[in-house]
């Protein structure tokens, strides 16, 4: 089959364990974005097969519908509506789903915490510029960052990952307050974690919030301004699921009114995202390049899944296929 990897930004794939697996299929590995439509379908009009990257490529009705040769869309991990499932469908695109692991997305979630907190990435700036012990030339941010022992974790979505960041709090001395439907504060309560009583005291209690919630029509900017302005000045908002579970801008605008006091980001509405973002020039941010599955333990586990798909569709015994419809 001719075989196209879209956004690969680091050139990574190729050097995987599992690429041999594609030995003897055309496959061209693609280290760059397109912007629009147009230039999408004219990068993948001669392919067979396209192996996403998670989401870092959007596939609508009107780039399905002018793709007649692609034939199956194999994805890393799962598909979080990133894909017109019923246009790919209609044009009998088969779309391969595979599998994921909590530990790199768990462990960059607690990297950002303990930076946020510390102001670890600031000291560092600073001290390659020549300061020492100092965090922000503006007064107002200078300050000394604080220890994780005896504070309130808050973890809204208390699934795979929610529950191993809780352990992580746990191993800290935090004291782990759960917010999300009755049955994750049932679960959460079972394994002795505290549940919050509502959104309000979730908020405002919490020293440290992480969100760890599947983005979908009931999700989408469940985060309201009103939500992160009940936060403490001192406290840090953590998300490593998707930006877009906040209100949009609404971040930004709580940042710079000082409730929340700190952020660490892996996620963003836009990604790549501007060298120009507002988040960017601010002290009190820690933002990563949407880092939580790429790891190089995640992402043989990722491939292997994603390639043996392309496989088994290509020796005519597909597997795992989220659209079976589509190879009738």
């Amino acid at each position: 089959m001719k075989i196209a990897i879209l956004d690969d930004y680091q050139d990574s794939v190729r050097l995987l364990d599992c690429f041999k697996m594609l030995d003897g299929h055309d496959v061209k590995v693609f280290t760059n974005s397109v912007r629009g439509a147009g230039q999408l379908v004219a990068r993948l009009t001669p392919f067979e097969a396209v192996v996403l990257i998670r989401e870092r490529t959007s596939f609508n009705k009107a780039v399905l519908e002018k793709l007649p040769s692609l034939k199956l869309i194999s994805q890393t991990g799962k598909v979080s509506g990133h894909i017109d499932v019923a246009a790919a469908t209609a044009q009998r695109i088969a779309i391969a789903e595979g599998v994921g692991d909590p530990t790199a997305p768990a462990e960059l979630t607690w990297a950002l915490i303990m930076a946020a907190t510390r102001r670890i990435p600031q000291y560092t700036a600073a001290l390659k510029a020549g300061a020492w012990q100092q965090v922000s030339p503006d007064p107002q941010w200078n300050s000394i960052g604080t220890a994780l022992k005896g504070r309130t974790l808050g973890i809204w979505g208390y699934g795979k990952i929610g529950r191993m960041v809780a352990g992580y709090g746990k191993a800290f001395g935090m004291k782990v307050l759960v917010w999300g439907r009755e049955a994750s504060l049932a679960q959460a309560q079972q394994d002795g974690y505290l549940a919050a009583a509502g959104k309000e005291e979730f908020f405002s209690t919490a020293d440290i919030i992480s969100v760890h919630l599947r983005l979908n029509d009931a999700t989408r900017g469940i985060v309201t301004a009103a939500d992160l302005a009940r936060m403490k000045p001192s406290a840090a908002f953590i998300n490593t699921s998707r930006a877009e579970l906040v209100a949009t801008g609404a971040l930004e605008t709580a940042l710079q009114q000082g409730r929340p006091g700190f952020a660490g980001l892996d996620v963003f509405e836009t990604e790549p995202l501007p060298q120009d973002a507002p988040l960017l020039r601010m002290d009190n941010v820690v933002a990563t390049p949407h880092l939580g599955y790429v790891e190089k333990d995640g992402y043989e586990l990722y491939f292997r899944a994603a390639f043996q798909n392309i496989v088994d569709f290509a020796n005519g015994a597909p597997k795992n296929v989220l659209n079976p419809e589509a190879l009738a």
